[in-house]
């Protein structure tokens, strides 16, 4: 079923997190393979919430998450102009293919060009396959190759 054609009483309210929702952001965090406690939650939505250059939008299905989207700008120095990278997107199992990972990126799109960002750009494991379907089904792609150096337990 496509977004147009969801009745209302079906969708998602998209809106800021807040404290509130530290539980079921923890959920969603370890749902898209990050355990992360509530007090966890709360630390991370406090940071988000104190820093303007992050966002954390959650799709509020009648008092149930179902989903969020993580967004940090940046300047980026090789286009001399302000970026958008999505560092979570998750929507909970019971919840998907419902359209709401549609409208979390169209979100997330809609921020980033308020905040002219020049481009939004997303990051995904390797085996998340599925994820990257959906993404380039979205419009994403040709990207370059990210390459990761631990420098301590993250």
């Amino acid at each position: 079923m496509s977004d147009s054609a969801t009745p209302d009483r079906l969708r998602p309210l998209l809106r800021p997190v807040t404290q509130a929702d530290a539980a079921a952001v923890a959920a969603l965090l370890d749902a898209l393979g990050y355990p992360c406690s509530r007090e966890d939650a709360a630390e991370r939505i406090a940071v988000v919430e104190d820093d303007p250059t992050q966002a954390l939008i959650v799709a509020d299905h009648h008092g149930d998450l179902c989903g969020l989207v993580a967004l940090d700008f940046m300047y980026y120095l090789p286009l001399g102009r302000r970026t958008c990278r999505i560092t979570a997107l998750v929507v909970a199992e019971s919840h998907r293919d419902r359209g709401i990972g549609h409208a979390l990126l169209r979100e997330a799109e809609s921020r980033a060009r308020a905040a002219g960002a020049a481009r939004i750009e997303v990051t995904s494991a390797d085996h998340r396959t599925r994820a990257h379907a959906f993404y380039r089904a979205c419009g994403y792609g040709g990207g370059s190759v990210r390459l990761v150096k631990r420098l301590g337990e993250a």
